[in-house]
């Protein structure tokens, strides 16, 4: 795949147009970054574009197309640069591979423009609060750093328009998929469970070749921090080879250099530091949160930030929303909103880190979900299930041994109001379910705005 390598800057592409494939928050800060550098550039989406970033390309004077793809215009082009959500079999994609024209993605091009040192996150779960926890205490420790990627502003219109020494970088598989030349000066890979499978030909060892990407083109002046307890992760590096000085972390064995458990303490050994807290200290709970806040301290110690900082940040960080965030209390039972979770691990995960009997709304679009995994933990925690989405088969075929009550709901609201009459004082009702969200709402952030306002109304 690396022929697609980018074209050598020189003064002869200045007038060279630039092709963009999406108009969200990644599109949109490429165009302004590929017009500020010099290209004639023209953004095309397939389907309809906010408002607000058809307000900045106007703004911007740059030129825009939606609902339609002009290929006269975009097989001009002497690259493209591609939104993540836009998959290989795209129709436009394959006739711009055709002609041999590289595709890339937005991080990809942007990385050319930019000389900060890159500390980038990859894995299929935990990525978002382990970029936000490391963004966190890097901030607080007084570094100049920016947070981008698949969260935030655009890492291309932050390139363009501010001068940060460091950026924490949350990658995708897809924004890896299209990335060649890019690389991250630390590299995190927290795990590999099976997700998107329909972009990898149902392959897990295709994905998970996409997660590995992350340490393409270091060297061996650069780190890569991966979990040891992770069978995917140790399974693909088996078949690798790395140039970048490895440091894992793991709560199931002693491990030097790298991080471990030991008394209910995190211990991190780099070559020249030391730290230690107690897991009861962190902000975050629950076992994935121990690896999330390992993986962030690593990353914390390779750049010899201070221990009181570290510890004061991993003690007062505050979750993002939509994940595992806790929306209130109604007559004793407690509402969470993990709507993030968008695969069958996440859910795990969130099921993993529940104290008491939980009432779980799940369902949505399901991408080949096997819900064997849930199995254990919902017989020992969950007393109902709540089904939100159009098709709930799968969840009813899977759960109907387990749990005596299985709902089926077609809103949040609906959802909401079933799961606080079937909770008990002392539950918790957890939205955390385990599909995307596109059959009944816009995306993932609006599935659960839509549960927190219903769970406001009761």
């Amino acid at each position: 795949m690396n022929q697609q390598g980018h074209k050598t800057q020189n003064s002869s592409l200045t007038t060279q147009m630039l092709a963009i494939l999406g108009a969200g928050e990644s599109g949109v800060g490429a165009a302004y970054l590929a017009q500020q550098q010099g290209y004639d550039v023209f953004v095309s989406d397939f389907g309809a574009i906010a408002d607000n970033y058809k307000k900045q390309l106007q703004d911007w004077n740059i030129r825009f197309e939606e609902n339609q793809h002009t290929e006269a215009e975009i097989l001009n082009a002497v690259e493209v640069i591609k939104s993540p959500g836009i998959p290989e079999k795209a129709p436009i994609v394959k006739k711009l591979r055709e002609k041999g024209i590289p595709v890339i993605s937005e991080i990809e091009f942007a990385g050319r423009y930019c000389h900060a040192k890159i500390i980038g996150i990859t894995g299929s779960n935990g990525k978002t609060t382990t970029t936000s926890l490391t963004y966190h205490i890097l901030k607080n420790a007084g570094l100049n750093v920016g947070l981008a990627g698949n969260i935030g502003k655009s890492f291309a219109y932050q390139v363009a328009t501010e001068k940060f020494e460091y950026y924490v970088l949350e990658l995708s598989s897809f924004m890896l998929d299209d990335m060649y030349r890019f690389k991250v000066d630390i590299a995190v890979l927290l795990n590999i469970t099976p997700d998107h499978l329909d972009r990898y030909d149902y392959k897990l060892e295709n994905y998970a070749a996409s997660k590995f990407r992350v340490t393409q083109n270091q060297t061996t002046a650069d780190y890569f921090i991966y979990c040891a307890d992770d069978p995917e992760t140790i399974k693909g590096m088996t078949r690798r080879m790395f140039e970048a000085q490895q440091l894992p972390f793991s709560i199931e064995t002693k491990i030097k250099p790298g991080a471990y458990l030991e008394n209910d303490n995190i211990v991190i050994n780099t070559q020249q530091e030391h730290f230690q807290m107690s897991i009861k200290e962190l902000a975050l709970q629950g076992k994935h949160n121990i690896y999330n806040s390992m993986a962030s301290g690593i990353v914390s110690k390779v750049l010899e930030l201070r221990n009181e900082t570290m510890r004061e940040s991993m003690g007062n960080f505050k979750n993002i929303e939509h994940r595992l965030e806790s929306v209130g209390k109604i007559s004793g039972i407690s509402f969470i909103n993990d709507s993030k979770a968008t695969n069958v691990n996440s859910t795990w995960y969130a099921l993993e880190s529940m104290t008491t009997d939980v009432v779980l709304i799940l369902g949505g679009v399901d991408k080949g979900n096997d819900y064997s995994m849930l199995k254990q933990l919902v017989k020992q925690k969950v007393k109902a299930i709540v089904c939100l989405g159009k098709d709930n088969k799968r969840i009813h075929d899977a759960f109907e041994d387990d749990v005596e009550v299985i709902v089926n709901t077609g809103s949040a609201q609906e959802a909401a109001q079933v799961a606080f009459h079937l909770a008990e004082k002392g539950d918790t009702v957890l939205l955390s379910p385990a599909c995307a969200s596109f059959d009944l709402f816009k995306n993932y952030e609006d599935r659960g705005n839509q549960f927190k306002a219903a769970v406001r109304e009761l």
